[in-house]
């Protein structure tokens, strides 16, 4: 089922995006894709290596060579990787696939986020949020946007996704029922964001996309 955008739209809340730290980019990743955040360490999808690092010191902890060409998540034991047409479910401890589901968008897939025991999975192109079964895939909603869908993450019970079109990027809350955008963070030109995850307060950890680092962006709570 799409949620349909209401024709009424609230007045929408614009803020330049505070970048408090930079972290990269890495040796051996030029790019950054998908970016998870597992209480501890952030991780981060380069394509053919996930890396995690500690958000204090900057410092990588652990690699998993893994392909990772988009989206990433945790759910608290276990790491979720889209590689190509698929979702792989990685226990981070050894690397193993422990299971493996279709991705929505069978390769136009890009962000990717845990919540409330649903996989969210960000469409690029097609503008839309898919919430999943993580044990089959299978669709069970659709949220519509109006821009390109990079990064997903829920914090606070408030859905919030990445946009990438040309040279401008956004950090986007919008209303989880009908798509419309009630908040936005935005980018400096040329500053991507590609993989999207809240550090479960008051952090944003973005993907850099080509400049193959990850961006701490400061979310403004509301009073």
């Amino acid at each position: 089922m799409t949620q349909q955008t209401n024709q009424m739209q609230p007045q929408t809340m614009d803020h330049a995006a505070e970048i408090v730290r930079e972290y990269g980019p890495f040796d051996g990743a030029d790019q950054v894709h998908g970016v998870t955040f597992d209480g501890r360490r952030v991780w981060a999808a380069t394509g053919a290596k996930l890396i995690a690092f500690d958000p204090g010191s900057g410092k990588l902890s652990h690699t998993l060579d893994r392909a990772c060409d988009a989206g990433t998540a945790f759910d608290g034991v276990y790491l979720y990787q889209i590689a190509e047409e698929r979702i792989h479910k990685i226990d981070p401890s050894n690397n193993k696939v422990v299971a493996s589901i279709p991705a929505p968008g069978h390769g136009s897939d890009s962000g990717l986020t845990w919540a409330e025991g649903s996989l969210w999975v960000g469409q690029y192109r097609d503008r839309k949020i898919h919430q999943i079964d993580p044990e089959t895939g299978a669709v069970i909603r659709s949220i519509e946007s109006n821009r390109y869908v990079t990064g997903v993450t829920w914090i606070d019970g408030e859905l919030w996704h990445g946009t990438w079109e040309g040279d401008e990027s956004t950090i986007r809350r919008i209303d989880p029922e009908s798509g419309a955008v009630l908040e936005q963070l935005e980018m400096a030109p040329g500053t991507s964001v590609s993989g999207l995850e809240s550090n479960g307060a008051d952090i944003f950890y973005c993907g850099g996309g080509t400049s193959g680092k990850v961006r701490a962006v400061r979310r403004l709570k509301q009073p």
